[in-house]
């Protein structure tokens, strides 16, 4: 069953880890001598990487998601930090003032969407004039690479092969993300691979545990409690970890900046 972002059941879904340093660090990296005084996080979550970018040192972030449940949990994630404020809206109608903005961020978000011209078009418009637009996101062959010790996710489609064909068909191959963010006036487009650490776990145990919440891996909503048992099952006889798990999945990151003499 598909996961549901609107039930508050699930509100904490996207709020139980933190995102890594090394990420806080690519995303330092990308944007040389650029001062970032207010940022979006478009599709935010449970704001975990809302909270990553305050913790960058960007005063002003804003987090949109089109989901009253996820920005309850969100708001609860993110109390302590005062320069973050949540808004509902989505992609394709943000709310948000045109041309505000030094930073877009969209992780994990487009394979959501059956419309990136609206939605590059909606991030065009709230940038401003040097802004800058981030995306994460996996394309199809990011996402049927084999699991490892590190690369738990790759185990799922292992087990599960129509689980593979169902997450390559929401994918966006690279292509058509530069071709749709060129058509919507951004320049300087370019895309890099990035591990990242997803979580890092004690014991093979406790990364057990956590896949059986199901939590963060909106994939796993797509199995029955049966078959999510058979999975841990099987993950649990090919890991031979007797330590630490670094779990990471890899990521295609897009980077393209606002064209000042476009649209």
């Amino acid at each position: 069953m598909t996961i549901n972002f609107h039930d508050a059941n699930n509100k904490q879904s996207y709020t139980t880890r933190a995102a890594d340093k090394d990420w806080q660090a690519l995303i330092t990296k990308l944007l040389p001598n650029k001062e970032i005084s207010h940022a979006a996080d478009i599709g935010c979550g449970g704001g975990i990487y809302s909270k990553a970018l305050s913790e960058m040192g960007i005063p002003k972030i804003t987090g949109v998601d089109f989901s009253e449940a996820m920005l309850e949990g969100a708001k609860a994630n993110c109390h302590d930090c005062e320069m973050i404020n949540f808004k509902l809206g989505n992609a394709y109608n943000t709310g948000l003032r045109s041309d505000s903005y030094d930073l877009l961020l969209e992780r994990a978000l487009i394979h959501h969407l059956d419309d990136l011209p609206t939605c590059f078009s909606e991030a065009f418009r709230i940038l401003n004039q040097s802004g800058t637009i981030i995306i994460q996101d996996r394309t199809p062959a990011d996402c049927v690479l084999k699991g490892t010790d590190n690369h738990i996710r790759g185990y799922i489609f292992s087990i599960f092969p129509h689980l593979a064909d169902l997450e390559v068909k929401r994918r966006y191959s690279s292509e058509t993300v530069k071709e749709e963010l060129n058509s919507a006036g951004f320049n300087s487009i370019h895309e890099l691979k990035f591990w990242e650490i997803r979580k890092i776990y004690t014991s093979k145990n406790e990364l057990l545990t956590d896949l059986r919440t199901r939590n963060g891996r909106s994939i796993l909503h797509e199995l029955s409690d049966n078959e999510l048992e058979q999975l841990i099952g099987y993950i649990d006889s090919v890991l031979n970890c007797t330590g630490q798990i670094i779990e990471k999945d890899r990521w295609t990151i897009w980077v393209a900046t606002k064209n000042r003499g476009r649209k």
